[in-house]
């Protein structure tokens, strides 16, 4: 008996030393992970706190990238893997995680340079490579130290003078400190939306006499905290008609200090005419009031669709007293498919989920959404919980959409993807 407790013994002290090989270094090691998955983020210029290009730059923060690794926060990547497999996942393999981790636990060793990997080749400024096209902002936005700021809004002075295909965006603030965060909408030339502005003028849109976004107007990118640029698959592309204007919608929120923003946007061109035409919509529910303490207030919301489209990614957005979020589609045979869960939604990175395989909806296919709010006190991020929050702008209040886009012939008219209009309807 002795000698089989001595063995279990020898044994335990035994079994890290296979998990947790002792000769794990940066140069070999774990300088590839950070290639493969950290250094687009963690370099400077970019949203990252500290950089990691280098050996002397991540050997400070080697316990906390062990922390973070173990904690999956990092690289963030939130879907459930029981719903869905996305050709975009952040998540690092466990092998990896167990690398960073042996390294952190063995001090951090440096190893030979001459192991050292490729570096990764970056554009300055750009995540897309070099752009094809940029467009910024024509004058500075003077961000106040203090005090609400409504949505601000500017007409690029640029007008397409011909119909382009758009491969990829990239949405840059010029100020990260003050931008909460822009979208940057495609202005139909047959729009009438905030038609009596003058471009390269910043302004808020007048209450009632500005018109509404919608009609024949996209979104051809944006930022948001976390949010990558968009990338579109070879063979599709989103359009840009001759006499299209684009326009920014800027958040700011000031934090204490006064600043200036000029933002900019990155264009990458489709080499050659797509097959297929990307468009973004949202299932989106502005109707709502979660109560005052409330720890698991439930929205839905719903959008069908008309026409047969592919679905190709995914981005639910609330604000900070988000809790999860989930996608369904209500086919029309009746049956129902979970194509994403987020458990945690974390309003710090707002993302896309991009299925590995673009998902075919047929005609008179739901997309259904479902997503819980903590309004409770034991929500750390809560800005009040005596308080009933409704639909707002401002990140204190509350959003509920579940956007997606969708896929379908180039030459088909958008317009097909939405019912008709009912004479009345109700507002439940």
């Amino acid at each position: 008996m002795r000698l089989l407790v001595a063995l279990g013994i020898v044994c335990c002290l035994t079994a890290p030393a296979a998990t947790n090989p002792p000769n794990v270094t940066f140069s070999k090691d774990v300088a590839p992970i950070l290639v493969k998955n950290c250094q687009g983020c963690h370099r400077p210029g970019e949203a990252a706190p500290m950089s990691l290009l280098t050996y002397q730059q991540a050997r400070p923060w080697a316990k906390a990238i062990k922390e973070a690794v173990l904690l999956k926060k990092m690289p963030p990547w939130f879907a459930d893997p029981h719903f869905g497999k996305f050709r975009n996942d952040r998540s690092l393999a466990q092998k990896d995680i167990d690398t960073l981790v042996s390294w952190a636990d063995l001090g951090a060793p440096e190893g030979d340079p001459k192991d050292l990997p490729k570096s990764a080749e970056f554009v300055d400024g750009w995540n897309i490579g070099k752009p094809d096209m940029v467009l910024e902002m024509p004058n500075a936005f003077d961000v106040p130290a203090s005090g609400t700021i409504d949505y601000q809004y500017v007409i690029l002075p640029v007008k397409f003078n011909e119909d382009r295909w758009i491969q990829a965006t990239e949405v840059r603030p010029g100020n990260r400190a003050v931008v909460h965060h822009v979208i940057a909408f495609v202005r139909d030339p047959k729009s009438k939306w905030m038609r009596d502005h003058e471009p390269g003028t910043i302004f808020v849109p007048a209450k009632g006499k500005d018109g509404e976004q919608g009609g024949p107007s996209d979104m051809l990118g944006g930022f948001a905290p976390g949010m990558p640029p968009i990338v579109l698959e070879p063979g599709q592309g989103r359009i840009v008609k001759a006499g299209s204007e684009v326009v920014f919608q800027l958040h700011y929120t000031a934090n204490g200090k006064t600043g200036q923003d000029r933002t900019r946007i990155g264009i990458v061109f489709c080499k050659e005419p797509p097959k297929e035409r990307v468009l973004s919509l949202g299932a989106t529910n502005n109707k709502f009031a979660i109560p005052a303490g409330d720890g698991n207030y439930r929205v839905d919301s719903q959008m069908e669709l008309n026409h047969e489209v592919k679905l190709t990614a995914m981005l639910p957005h609330m604000h900070l007293r988000g809790k999860d979020f989930e996608y369904r589609l209500e086919f029309p045979t009746g049956e129902t498919q979970t194509i994403l869960r987020v458990p945690r939604y974390d309003f710090g990175w707002q993302l896309w989920y991009e299925p590995v395989n673009d998902i075919v909806l047929p005609k008179g296919t739901k997309v259904s959404c479902t997503a819980h709010f903590d309004n409770s006190a034991n929500n750390p991020n809560n800005p009040d919980p005596t308080k009933v929050v409704k639909w707002g702008d401002q990140s204190w209040e509350e959003m509920m959409i579940g956007f997606f886009s969708v896929a379908f012939p180039a030459d088909m008219d958008p317009k097909l993807l939405f019912p008709e209009r009912r004479s009345s309807r109700s507002d439940d």
